[in-house]
């Protein structure tokens, strides 16, 4: 954008008390903001009042705010600083379709790394920020089995199970999109500055915060909507009763994206906002074929993962997963068995279980057993 353009999408954006809707009902009735602020439409006070308010209206004609330039110079710099950087406004042909069914869909997209991944068929995952260690294990799993195969993961950055999903598709070489609670020059919490740089090299980093803007409490929750959006779906993985991932698959239901959840103990408090959303209707999964058959003909996928019927003829598991497949033979084991059997962690022996499962060659059975498939 020039500047002039990109100056007037700042003013709208930044002008308290506007907001998305309020600013959709305008540029319907206006068109690009730049003609508003350049006088090219004269709309009186009353007219601009009867679309977004008399204090809105009168901020949109007084002369513009004494930040605005120094917001502008900030932009271009940032800009200038990266390759891989972008503003996208609402009126740009290249701004995400997914996000245009939002009411309140960003003025303004900031974004840094892989632009083209916004096109990419995707999914959500999300959960808990205070995630078990298996929950852990199971966003990294599904992650990288979903990401194999081409799907976008899109996760928000944060502690806990959106850590684990962008780790897990990175590892697979997957595409993955941290959509941010805070400016895209702020990375929060401030020890995933590591992560948010590989996701930068190998994905994309997206926020409609302005720069600069710090990881306040309100930004969380609405950066939800995004999320839930972008994805033909949203898996949860943990999620406490009062959990905000609760809230991105009420968004993503109501956008009429698929929600799927991961079942897990009766007694752990971070299973109980996944075994609610099951009970309302959401998608029990259990391996991420759950996720493909539900997904299969809706979107284009470059690959869908084999089945356990089909494995025939593909690449044998490598690493630990294969040690404990090979230990496992085709008698019932549990995980403490095969790590006496292989020497592992059993850790890393439950890692590669799932690791095998979510690839159909294990069947996890009562007892916390498991048996081959093949």
């Amino acid at each position: 954008m020039r500047d002039a353009e990109l100056a007037a999408w700042l003013r709208l954006a930044l002008t308290p008390g506007l907001g998305p809707v309020k600013s959709r009902a305008l540029l319907a009735r206006i068109g690009l903001p730049q003609r508003l602020f350049d006088g090219q439409i004269g709309l009186t006070h009353a007219t601009l009042a009867s679309l977004v308010g008399a204090d809105c209206a009168q901020a949109l004609l007084d002369p513009p705010p004494q930040g605005l330039q120094a917001s502008l110079e900030r932009t271009r710099n940032w800009l200038a600083a990266g390759p891989g950087r972008f503003v996208l406004s609402l009126a740009d042909p290249d701004y995400p379709s997914a996000l245009l069914g939002l009411a309140d869909a960003p003025l303004l997209l900031y974004g840094d790394g892989h632009r083209a991944l916004l096109g990419q068929p995707a999914l959500a995952i999300v959960g808990s920020r205070n995630a078990s260690r298996q929950g852990e294990e199971n966003a990294r799993a599904f992650a990288a089995r979903l990401g194999s195969a081409g799907l976008c993961i899109v996760s928000g950055l944060a502690r806990g199970i959106d850590a684990a999903a962008h780790a897990g598709a990175l590892e697979a070489g997957a595409g993955t999109i941290a959509v941010l609670g805070t400016g895209c020059d702020i990375v929060y919490p401030a020890g995933h500055r590591g992560l948010a740089a590989r996701v930068q090299r190998s994905g994309l980093l997206l926020s409609e915060l302005p720069l600069g803007a710090g990881p306040m409490a309100q930004h969380f929750p609405r950066r939800n909507r995004i999320i839930a959006a972008l994805g033909c779906g949203v898996l949860v993985v943990e999620a406490a009763l009062q959990s905000g991932s609760l809230i991105t698959a009420r968004i993503a239901a109501e956008l009429g994206r698929e929600v799927f959840a991961i079942p897990g103990s009766i007694h752990a408090p971070q299973a109980r906002g996944c075994h609610r959303l099951i009970r309302d209707g959401a998608k029990l999964v259990e391996s991420a074929q759950d996720i493909f058959e539900e997904l299969r003909g809706q979107i284009p996928l470059p690959a869908l993962a084999p089945g356990p019927a089909a494995r025939d003829g593909a690449e044998p598991p490598d690493g630990v997963p294969r040690q404990v497949l090979a230990a496992l033979g085709h008698d019932p084991s549990d995980v403490d068995t095969l790590a006496l059997r292989t020497r592992c962690d059993p850790g890393a022996v439950s890692a590669a279980l799932l690791a095998l499962e979510l690839d159909g060659c294990v069947e996890r059975l009562p007892g916390n057993r498991y048996q081959r498939l093949d």
